[in-house]
C-alpha cells in the first residue's frame, strides 16, 4: 500500500501536500471540443457515431421506450427496487424540506419587494454507465428536480454493449418520475443536451459527475451560455480521525472512496500515531479482498496519511484541502464540526460512513470536488430553481427614494436614469 505519510507539516504548506492528481488537459480539451462541435452540427449521426466508437455499440434509436423502463423494472431483484425505495423517500423527504416560501417585505414607505423561486423549465441529468453505473445518482438528481417542478427533465447515460441502460437506472428514473431518457455517454451526451439534437432536447442547465472528458465537455459548454451545477473532478474523502475511532471503518471509509477510479484521491488526518498505523494496517488487509483492488492500488498513490499535533489542527488542515467528503471519525465530532468552513458534506462520528451519504440517508452525493467546496455547494433543491426579485412602487415610494435615485444616478453620469426618476418625481408631485 503506497499511501504516502506526512507528519507534523506547516499548516501554509498543507496544500501544495495533497495537491490534487492533474492530467494534462491540452489534449483533452482539444478532443474535447471536437466532439462538442461535431454534435452541434451533426445532431443524432454524431451521438450514434461516437457511441459506436466509444461504447462499442450500434444503435437505432438514442430513445429509451416505456416498454424498455417497465421491463427493466420487473428484471430487478426485489431486494435492490426495495432498496431504491428507501433512499428514495429519505432524499425525497429531505429535500423537501428545503422548499422555501415568497415573503414580501417594505424597505420603506411606498416600496415594496420579494423573490420568487421559479423551477429552471429544462434541465439535463447526466449518469456515469460504464464499470459502475451509478443508479443512486439518478435517485440523487432526478428526486430534487422533480419536487422543484422542471417542466422538462432529460437524462442521458452510456448504454451496455446490448443497446440497453442498466436496469437499475431506468428503475430508479422510473421511481423518481423521469421519462425522457436517452443512450447516450461521455462528451457527446453533453454535447446532445447542450445543444439540442433531433431526438434529445436542449437544456439550459446539466448536472452530473462523470471521468475528466465529461468535466471538460460541462465546462466548455458552460461558456456557451448552458449552466452546469459545480466544476468537479475526481471523487476525493478526508477523514479526521483520533484515538476514539475504530480504525477498521476508517480503513473502509478509505478504500470505498479509492475504489471510485485512478485519480480519486483519499487523506487521512489523525493525532495519533497509533491510529495512523492501525489504519493503514487495515487498509493493507482490507485492499486483499475488494474486486476493485487496481484501481484502489492506484488510488492510494495520489493520497496522503497525515499526523498533526492536535484535532483543532487536524480540521484547519481539512479545511485548507476543502473535501468532497469529510468524515470526523471522533466521540468530539459534534463539537470539531462546528469548525468545519470547507467541505461538501460531512460526516460525524464513528457510525457516519460516506457509504450512507451517498445511498440512502437523504443528504445529496453531488459535491464539490478539487477544493471548489471553498466557494460551491452541493446539489441541492436550490440548484434546480432561480430567483426572481420583483418590486412595486407606489407615489409614496417615489417620494421615499426619488431624491436618493436622482443623486445616485446623477453621480454615475447616467443621466437617463436620472431622467426616468426625474419624470415621475414630477408626475407624483403634479398629482398632489
Amino acid at each position: 500500500m503506497n499511501m504516502e505519510i506526512i507528519r507534523h507539516p506547516n499548516v501554509s504548506d498543507f496544500e501544495q501536500f495533497v495537491s490534487r492528481p492533474k492530467l494534462d488537459a491540452r489534449q483533452l480539451q482539444a478532443t474535447v471540443a471536437a466532439i462538442l462541435e461535431d454534435v452541434r452540427l451533426h445532431g443524432d449521426e454524431a451521438v450514434m457515431a461516437y457511441e459506436k466508437k466509444f461504447d462499442h455499440v450500434v444503435l437505432s434509436s438514442l430513445a429509451v421506450t416505456e416498454a424498455e423502463i417497465d421491463q427493466s423494472v420487473c428484471q430487478l431483484p426485489e431486494d435492490l427496487l426495495n432498496a431504491l425505495k428507501l433512499a428514495h423517500h429519505n432524499i425525497r423527504t429531505f429535500h423537501t424540506s428545503q422548499q422555501q416560501a415568497s415573503h414580501t417585505l417594505q424597505p420603506c414607505a411606498g416600496v415594496e419587494c420579494w423573490r420568487k423561486a421559479i423551477p429552471i423549465e429544462r434541465v439535463g441529468l447526466y449518469i456515469p454507465g460504464g464499470t459502475a453505473p451509478l443508479f443512486s445518482t439518478v435517485l440523487m438528481l432526478a428526486t430534487p428536480a422533480v419536487i422543484a417542478g422542471c417542466k422538462e427533465i432529460v437524462l442521458c447515460s452510456p448504454p451496455e454493449k446490448d443497446g440497453r441502460l442498466h436496469p437499475a437506472i431506468l428503475a430508479a428514473a422510473k421511481l423518481a418520475g423521469v421519462r425522457k431518457i436517452y443512450k447516450a455517454g461521455g462528451v457527446q451526451a453533453i454535447a446532445a443536451m447542450a445543444y439540442g439534437t433531433e431526438t434529445i432536447p436542449k437544456t439550459y442547465k446539466i448536472f452530473g459527475p462523470g471521468n475528466q472528458y465529461v468535466t471538460a465537455a460541462k465546462r466548455q459548454v458552460s461558456i456557451d451560455g448552458v449552466a452546469i451545477d459545480m466544476p468537479a473532478g475526481p471523487s476525493e474523502l478526508c477523514v479526521v480521525a483520533d484515538n476514539t475511532c475504530v480504525p477498521s471503518f476508517v480503513a473502509a471509509d478509505l478504500l470505498s472512496q479509492a475504489e471510485h477510479g485512478k485519480d480519486s484521491q483519499v487523506v487521512l488526518i489523525t493525532d495519533s500515531e497509533s491510529i495512523l498505523n492501525s489504519v493503514l494496517a487495515e487498509v493493507d488487509e482490507q485492499i486483499k479482498a475488494l474486486p476493485r483492488q487496481e484501481i484502489a492500488i492506484q488510488a492510494l498513490q495520489n493520497s496522503k496519511a497525515v499526523l498533526t499535533t492536535d484535532l483543532h489542527e487536524a480540521i484547519r488542515l481539512s479545511n485548507i484541502y476543502a473535501p468532497e467528503h469529510l468524515i470526523i471519525a471522533s466521540e468530539k465530532a459534534r463539537e470539531l464540526a462546528e469548525e468545519v468552513v470547507n467541505a461538501g458534506s460531512v460526516f460525524l462520528g464513528n457510525y457516519a460512513c460516506e457509504s450512507a451519504g451517498d445511498y440512502a440517508s437523504g443528504t445529496n452525493h453531488t459535491l464539490p470536488t478539487n477544493g471548489n467546496a471553498r466557494a460551491y455547494s452541493g446539489v441541492s433543491l436550490d440548484s434546480f430553481m432561480k430567483n426572481i426579485t420583483f418590486q412595486h412602487i407606489t407615489p409614496e415610494g417615489i417620494r421615499s427614494i426619488g431624491k436618493a435615485v436622482e443623486i445616485m444616478a446623477e453621480n454615475e453620469q447616467l443621466h437617463a436614469h436620472k431622467n426616468a426618476m426625474t419624470l415621475r418625481i414630477a408626475a407624483q408631485s403634479e398629482a398632489l
